[in-house]
């Protein structure tokens, strides 16, 4: 964040300096919302939770040295006092207080959301004077499946060409992209955000807080079916991403995934310069061609490119879906100036930034864990299926396992995608499944997989599906562990390193 004051901040977001705070204070940053992460200097937002309430800690962020509490209510401490919204101001609009509702687990006085609609602003404000002044570029990633795998690739990318921001995790949503927002210094080259969506207008909101000039638009998937009803309305809440671009006179860049016609079909929104990316053969500007995969699922391919000649690609992280996430990094990397060598090298150095995202370690007996336990909807499944048949078919007499909870946000079709997905295990030959949880998701998943022929287990939680694999995964084997991120499955990955040696 760029240093400012006390007032100034309080002049940008509308808010009143109570209780004894002066307008003169010196703001360095960062901002946040974790009172243990507070440091001489910064800004903590007071957000109010279902178990714990952000302004209870006002007195502790104080004595660790914060130089401002952004608070909705009041505290008695020296604090910003945030206003109640009103109207469209730096983007927020009138609906702000049901889109930021979705993301506070409590806040049924608005408390919360006057804090976050303070935050946004603050946000914007840094965004549009960095980008004044400093020339910062912001990319924006959005997708239904592959967001913080790209982000984290666009990060090491683009950090060849100058300091960039895209911090480990999945900080999408209205208070995780104001956070990444306020991270952008004055030395900042790049920050890149991904941008999440539970509705329509959401991405337009977010786009509004810190505005994109180049955006990335990976995939139109059945994540959040529930939610919005069909995958056309999924597409047009995706496709606010390139809509918010500014024109290709004025810089505006839409990368867009030529596989995915979805995709393809927001070349029509937007008045920006298009460059499309493809994998699987598509007339595209970036794409990939002699793919193969190694002993663990981590692809090589040859990159062609609009800039010379084509380049020699080797990632370091998993999965034959990250050829495509890694073309969209290329191509904002090289439309951003850097050339084809220096993009590759960065590809081929990078390795998994964000924790329970296709981490894949062995133990020293050889058995290979793959962790993707952070999220999951039918097309991730299915990837982190195909990695695991993959892995697997390369040892000989090794079995695979695939230890599986729930996907959530699937509404009315959540039992038929679950069932449905009993049937790409089979169709993969995965020869066993732990099936974790006895929910009606969990169930249907079961008898699918069980139906067309996989071995299956099913147990109540993560201790008795750890209790399980140890007894069972013989030396070499390959485990899957995946389910949404409520289900907490990475202490079943955790649980499988448990005294035992990694394999160096």
């Amino acid at each position: 964040m760029i240093e400012m004051t006390s007032g100034t901040i309080a002049e940008v977001t509308g808010g009143q300096l109570v209780d004894g705070a002066t307008a003169e204070t010196v703001v360095t940053g960062p901002v946040e919302f974790d009172s243990r992460r507070i440091t001489p200097g910064s800004v903590f937002m007071a957000l109010p939770g279902q178990r714990v309430d952000g302004h209870d800690f006002v007195p502790g962020a104080l004595r660790d040295g914060a130089a401002l509490v952004m608070v909705g209510r009041p505290v008695g401490a020296p604090s910003l006092l945030c206003a109640e919204n009103a109207g469209e101001n730096a983007g927020e609009g009138t609906d702000s207080a049901q889109r930021n509702a979705a993301y506070l687990d409590s806040d049924p006085d608005g408390v919360g959301e006057r804090v976050l609609t303070a935050v946004g602003r603050l946000a914007r404000y840094n965004t549009d004077t960095l980008v004044a002044e400093e020339g910062l570029t912001v990319v924006g990633v959005t997708g239904s499946a592959g967001k913080t795998s790209t982000k984290d690739l666009l990060g090491a990318v683009l950090t060849r060409g100058g300091e960039t921001v895209a911090p480990p995790g999945s900080f999408n949503n209205e208070i995780g992209h104001p956070y990444t927002a306020l991270k952008a210094g004055r030395s900042t080259r790049f920050l890149v955000a991904e941008m999440s969506a539970r509705g329509q207008g959401h991405i337009a909101h977010l786009a509004r807080i810190a505005p994109p000039r180049v955006g990335v638009v990976l995939n139109v998937g059945t994540a959040h079916l529930g939610e919005f009803g069909s995958r056309e309305a999924i597409a047009r809440a995706k496709g606010e991403l390139v809509e918010s671009l500014p024109s290709a006179a004025d810089g505006g860049l839409a990368v867009l995934n030529a596989d995915d016609d979805f995709v393809s079909a927001m070349r029509s929104r937007t008045d920006a310069r298009i460059v499309r990316f493809s994998m699987h053969g598509n007339e595209a500007d970036y794409s990939a061609t002699d793919i193969t995969l190694d002993e663990v699922a981590r692809a090589s391919f040859t990159m062609h490119h609009p800039h010379g000649e084509p380049v020699q690609v080797t990632l370091g992280v998993f999965g034959a879906h990250q050829v495509s996430n890694a073309l969209a990094a290329a191509a904002v990397g090289m439309e951003s100036g850097l050339d084809a060598a220096t993009v590759a090298g960065a590809l081929n150095s990078h390795v998994a930034a964000s924790e329970n995202r296709m981490d894949v370690r062995t133990r020293a007996d050889g058995v290979t864990v793959i962790n993707d336990t952070y999220n999951a909807n039918p097309d991730s499944m299915r990837a982190g299926v195909d990695a695991l048949a993959y892995t697997a078919t390369g040892r000989p007499d090794a079995q695979s396992w695939a230890v599986l909870g729930q996907m959530g946000e699937l509404g009315d079709g959540a039992r038929e995608e679950h069932s449905r997905l009993g049937e790409v295990l089979a169709q993969r030959h995965i020869g066993n499944a732990v099936i974790v949880g006895n929910g009606v998701n969990q169930n249907a998943l079961a008898e699918s997989a069980e139906a067309h022929g996989v071995s299956v287990r099913q147990v109540e939680n993560a201790d008795a599906a750890v209790n399980f694999l140890d007894l069972n995964v013989g030396a070499n084997d390959v485990v899957l562990v995946k389910a949404s991120y409520a289900d907490g499955l990475w202490s079943v990955a955790e649980g499988l390193f448990v005294g035992e040696e990694e394999s160096r």
